[in-house]
């Protein structure tokens, strides 16, 4: 049994990869920010699915929160294998020069600090020569950090930038010491996110006009972060995979 902790885990994506860990036997930490009834959902369906979850309130760019998942999670069901940091938000589409500045720097905060945060904890506690047991680590990025979202939001793709920027130095960092770190670059996938933006039909119109020609799943993701988590990609690190139907 593998011991996850998936930040951001009550919706979306980081509720799809939760379940699938269920259902291969691991325990996942799922981590949330406000919605507790969501989170609640989560942990009853990976328990469903076969697995057990706990669920850890907490804000991604509070030290003291980061240091509390994953001690939470390590109290219950012992040292963590893996990390998710999938925890993000975007806003609603605008060209950079309409953008506040608290704007940006909430988006900065979560996406970036929140991203690094996260990744700290796991490079504190799952590499050998820090009395880890080895494991790995994946980030979830997006394909906009290559595609830019002009007119959309160009702060998000920054975000994402960077978190595929730390994916590639962390790697290396932690490759002698038992831990891979990978990322995936979802496409337009069907999840909350795009409502949160103020475009609840984003995933639809843009999906169809996609190579692959429809949204993606949050499902179709989780398979990919579970492959990068799971022993089978033990010959994987540094990888930024896109799971975006050819866009």
């Amino acid at each position: 049994m593998k011991t996850i902790v998936i930040t951001g885990g009550s919706r979306g994506i980081g509720r799809a990869a939760a379940i699938l860990a269920g259902a291969r036997g691991w325990a996942v930490g799922v981590n949330f920010a406000r919605e507790a009834d969501a989170a609640a959902e989560t942990v009853a369906a990976v328990v469903a699915a076969g697995g057990k979850a706990v669920a850890v309130q907490g804000d991604v760019t509070i030290e003291a929160d980061v240091i509390r998942l994953f001690d939470v999670t390590a109290e219950a069901f012992g040292p963590v294998d893996g990390l998710v940091v999938n925890a993000g938000i975007v806003a609603p589409a605008a060209q950079l020069a309409d953008m506040s500045v608290d704007r940006l720097t909430r988006m900065f905060d979560v996406n970036i600090l929140g991203a690094y945060l996260t990744a700290r904890e796991g490079a504190r506690r799952l590499p050998f020569d820090r009395g880890g047991r080895g494991g790995s680590i994946v980030l979830v990025s997006s394909a906009a950090s290559r595609l830019g979202s002009a007119g959309q939001y160009v702060d998000y793709a920054g975000t994402k930038g960077a978190m595929d920027t730390l994916t590639l130095g962390l790697s290396r960092e932690l490759a002698g010491q038992g831990v891979r770190v990978n990322a995936v670059r979802p496409g337009i996938i069907e999840t909350e996110i795009h409502a949160s933006g103020g475009q609840p039909d984003r995933a639809h119109t843009l999906g169809t006009a996609s190579p692959i020609g429809r949204p993606g799943r949050a499902e179709e993701v989780a398979e990919a972060i579970l492959w990068l988590l799971s022993d089978a990609a033990s010959y994987t690190t540094g990888a930024l995979l896109d799971v975006a139907g050819g866009r």
